[in-house]
């Protein structure tokens, strides 16, 4: 019998797909784990594995098509088989749910016993699209089966407010679609400044012998280490010291983790996603440095799975080597904090002895969440981090 392919979760924020190519073709034959089309989620293009087997009846999904998850994007048969029309994603019909109709008035009194409640079926699409715009369901029409209310009854049902301003766009202009990932980056940023009271603290760090540390290691080794690196290892283990700096805020309770995973915001055509080092503050800076090279070129490839960048417990956020001087940072969740590194350059210094130097220096701006980290927390935490890089151990 004919099954409906659904588009999947690929990622675990993924709430719709764009297929950006049919691997396969209207009439081939599929076997389960066969890659069926390429799909672009909120962090990378990803590749669809089959999960049924058959002849590819039918696909409903075209390329450049946005489809929410559970919509079908093709159905799976035997060969020959005829289908009609297509079959509703089973996911979709689970998720209906029966809601009552409100305002309904109520029948005139006869000798027949009183009708129940209306009851109205809805789309999670439609029930998601009218809950956005503050639309009752309730009071759409459904042209769906059985009056089901359906995404396109509530677009309709959406008032249709005339423009008071002059359009953003004018006729020589270039209008770019949102890509799923941009889309996420803009609701989980927007989320977190607006959820995560935000407040920041900067230090000033004299990096001079930081910097001759990683030339001293590299000029001694084969394994060149990256200034990252260093600074990853250097948070992992203050945050030792410190582990509300390694927490999460989570409804009514604090969860405090009991493993460093920083996360490295690494820059994409597309937006900025964020891979992270597991474990740092039991890894040494080669090994943090090997798996940061490969999860960066994994990044560039648009290789990297959900693993690579889910559940990060701190972040770091280095622009120095575009220029910056310093920055602050929005806070990524479910991390607590996030360190903006500014570049290093030579910068006069008054010494304890009231005299002027020349040092190598770097602004670091520790962006905190009020709700778990104090300002003293914070401040404490940052100033190990700076004892830490102007006199770094091996």
């Amino acid at each position: 019998m004919a099954e409906n392919i659904p588009m999947l979760a690929l990622s675990p924020t993924m709430e719709e797909g764009v297929i950006v190519k049919w691997i396969k073709h209207q009439g081939d034959i599929v076997a389960q784990g066969d890659i069926l089309c390429e799909v672009e989620t909120d962090k990378a293009v990803m590749e669809y594995e089959s999960p049924a087997e058959g002849t590819l009846l039918r696909i409903t999904a075209a390329q450049g098509q946005s489809i929410a998850i559970g919509e079908t994007i093709a159905v799976i048969g035997a060969q020959d088989e005829q289908i009609e029309t297509p079959q509703k994603p089973k996911q979709q019909e689970v998720l209906t749910e029966e809601v009552p109709r409100k305002n309904i008035p109520q029948p005139p009194k006869t000798s027949m016993p009183p009708l129940a409640t209306a009851k109205l079926r809805s789309s999670p699409l439609a029930r998601k699209l009218a809950e956005l715009h503050g639309l009752d369901i309730s009071s759409v029409k459904g042209t769906g089966p059985e009056g089901r209310v359906i995404e396109a009854d509530v677009k309709q049902a959406i008032p249709k407010t005339p423009a008071a301003t002059p359009p953003l766009s004018r006729p020589d202009d270039e209008v770019i679609e949102i890509t799923p990932k941009r889309k996420l980056i803009a609701k989980t940023l927007a989320g977190s400044k607006f959820t995560s009271p935000h407040y920041y603290l900067k230090v000033n760090v004299i990096a001079d012998s930081l910097i001759a540390t990683r030339q001293k290691h590299n000029a001694e080794s084969d394994h060149k280490i990256s200034l990252n690196a260093f600074l990853i290892k250097f948070v992992a283990e203050v945050m030792q010291r410190h582990p509300v700096i390694n927490s999460s805020w989570q409804d009514d309770k604090i969860v405090q983790h009991r493993t460093c995973d920083i996360a490295l915001a690494v820059s994409q055509p597309d937006g900025l996603i964020a891979p992270v080092v597991r474990q740092c503050h039991t890894k040494s800076l080669t090994q943090i440095d090997s798996e940061l090279k490969a999860l960066v070129e994994k990044t560039h490839a648009g290789s990297l799975t959900s693993a690579d960048y889910a559940n990060s417990t701190f972040t770091i956020s280095n622009l120095g080597s575009f220029g910056i001087d310093e920055f602050t940072a929005i806070i990524n969740p479910p991390n607590s904090a996030i360190l903006a590194v500014g570049k290093i350059s030579k910068q006069p210094v008054v010494g304890d002895d009231e005299k002027i130097q020349i040092h190598q220096c770097m602004a670091l701006t520790l962006s905190c969440d009020h709700r778990l980290i104090d300002g003293a927390i914070g401040a404490i935490f940052l100033t190990d981090l700076k004892e830490m890089i102007e006199n770094p151990r091996q």
